[in-house]
């Protein structure tokens, strides 16, 4: 199983970005598929998840969109008002054995992605 993002890059605060998150090698129809982020100073953190309804993190509720493709088994993240907060490596990330209280740790899930570097300049 593979899983590649697409998406990331520079962006001025304000301003909008939408990564994508294709996965090779099996499906995940009932499960999650998910984001999460990560900066030299702070931990992994969740960012949003799609299984059957959409999770975020209250940091991006409001400002991100989680939506998914099971034709394509791709996962998108549409981030708007993006803040120079937001800068982080994304991760891709799915599984099929977490429940609704798990979906947000990292732990759930057993297929991540390289990455990919979002900075937003203030």
């Amino acid at each position: 199983v593979q899983l590649q993002a697409f998406g990331g890059g520079l962006v001025q605060a304000g301003g909008s970005l939408r990564l994508s998150c294709a996965a090779s090698g099996r499906t995940f129809r009932n499960g999650a598929m998910g984001w999460f982020r990560q900066t030299p100073e702070k931990e992994r953190e969740f960012v949003a998840a799609f299984r059957w309804y959409e999770y975020y993190a209250a940091s991006v509720k409001g400002r991100f969109t989680i939506s998914r493709d099971n034709a394509k088994n791709t996962v998108y993240l549409q981030m708007n008002s993006l803040q120079p907060e937001d800068t982080a490596v994304y991760f891709c990330a799915a599984g099929d054995r977490m429940i609704a209280s798990t979906i947000k740790e990292g732990t759930a899930y057993d297929y991540w992605g390289p990455g990919t570097l979002v900075t937003v300049s203030s």
